[in-house]
């Protein structure tokens, strides 16, 4: 299936938001010629938005009457329309209803309040409103979803466009990591760590590049508040203040004098300020990122093992969702997703067991926040290791996920079914 950028005007190959080109067929003809839009309902997931709303845009570009509600999935036009024509008026649709306004990302939500239709960025928080002159804004006013509802294919769509777009990414990146998940297990060096993407646009970038700026100019006036001593003494004495279950696992490498390395460095700082800040959810993504990067290892696949142990507690759920940007930046290959499941099942089964059992609910929001893409998911699911945990603990957790994976696998199935029909 051919896929183009979700913006055309973006020629970078490495664009991380895909969609697949629009794909038509005319049937009928006389006054009873139509155009089927054959893949819609799969555009609008990836653009995470209701197919019924595209094909309305259509209509009022085209000035031709459309199928809202199809039971067959046939999004039907009528009249003859050349596929590359309605590309062209999808261009459109994703720039008005779909783009930021701010940073031009397609990461945002549509919201409608007190007659207003806002676009909500996740990616860099700016909230923009539609233009209601627009035909289709009108329409999208007047055809609301209940207060509290969503009508299906939005629910569907947003659940699933943005794990697509982020898998479409790193398709095109191509890591070639495909190891072994044996040989991962009992392997100890960098080999297949993948660099950030240094063209990535998204508003965390931004703000990490402002933040080093703001710390570099002020850094002979004042104390950088959250810098740590790096010193050999400090380091002995922030490692005596940790729990021993996490000395173990954030301990990876060490010097020839046996002193700990970046990463029990990096989890020490993280628990440090923690605590200095009275809670891990005050120690802010931006500080964490740059603490990661004046270490060395804002790439390395064993630095999000780390963070999986050190970042949450035990409202873990819930602060999957505000970790998801920072996290996304740092997780670039299959091995990197691999080993942030290898910290959670550490932190949950060791640090925190009273989380063994909401194992599911955790999986289920690192695959809705497109942290963690399915196959990785299933496979990680159906063996246990003692890489990480013992082997008992390691089952524990993963017969505490069998709920997520079944309902991860009935999924696939059931969407497979849908396309076969």
């Amino acid at each position: 299936m051919a896929l183009v950028n979700v913006r055309r005007d973006v020629t970078d190959p490495f664009y991380r938001y895909k969609m697949e080109k629009i794909q038509s067929k005319i049937e009928g003809k006389g006054n009873g010629i139509k155009t089927v839009i054959v893949n819609l309902g799969n555009v609008s997931q990836q653009l995470a938005r209701p197919p019924a709303d595209v094909i309305k845009y259509f209509g009022f570009e085209l000035g031709a009457q459309t199928t809202l509600n199809p039971s067959d999935d046939r999004w039907i036009i009528n009249g003859a329309h050349d596929a590359s024509k309605l590309q062209e008026h999808l261009d459109g649709y994703i720039s008005k209803f779909v783009l930021c306004k701010k940073c031009k990302n397609p990461e945002t939500v549509p919201h409608i309040k007190d007659g207003r239709i806002l676009l909500d960025c996740k990616a860099c928080g700016q909230r923009s409103d539609v233009d209601l002159r627009l035909k289709l804004a009108s329409f999208m006013l007047k055809n609301q979803p209940k207060k509290g509802k969503k009508d299906k294919s939005t629910k569907k769509a947003e659940r699933k466009a943005k794990k697509e777009a982020e898998q479409n990414g790193n398709a095109d990146n191509g890591s070639g990591d495909g190891s072994n998940e044996e040989n991962e297990d009992n392997a100890n060096g960098e080999n297949g760590d993948v660099d950030i993407d240094a063209g990535s646009d998204d508003e965390l970038t931004r703000r990490i590049n402002a933040e080093a700026k703001e710390i570099d100019a002020a850094e002979d006036t004042k104390e950088i508040q959250w810098s740590i001593d790096t010193s050999q003494e400090a380091i002995k004495a922030r490692a005596k203040d940790l729990p021993d279950d996490l000395k173990r696992a954030l301990v990876i490498d060490e010097d020839e004098d046996g002193e700990s390395g970046p990463y029990d460095q990096l989890g020490s700082w993280i628990l440090k300020t923690a605590e200095e800040k009275g809670g891990v959810a005050n120690v802010a993504d931006v500080d964490i990122y740059l603490k990661a990067k004046d270490l060395g290892i804002e790439t390395k696949h064993k630095t999000v093992a780390v963070l999986a142990q050190t970042i949450f507690d035990e409202a873990i759920v819930k602060q999957i969702d505000s970790r998801a940007s920072m996290l996304k930046k740092m997780m670039t290959s299959e091995r990197h997703e691999k080993a942030f499941l290898g910290g959670t099942e550490r932190f949950v089964g060791k640090e925190k067991p009273e989380l063994i059992p909401q194992v599911s609910a955790i999986l289920m929001k690192y695959y809705q926040a497109d942290l963690i893409s399915e196959d990785v998911l299933k496979s990680w699911g159906t063996k246990a290791s003692k890489k990480y945990v013992d082997l008992s603990t390691s089952k524990k957790v993963r017969k505490s996920a069998e709920q997520f994976i079944t309902w991860l696998e009935t999924a696939e199935s059931d969407d497979e079914e849908s396309d076969e029909e």
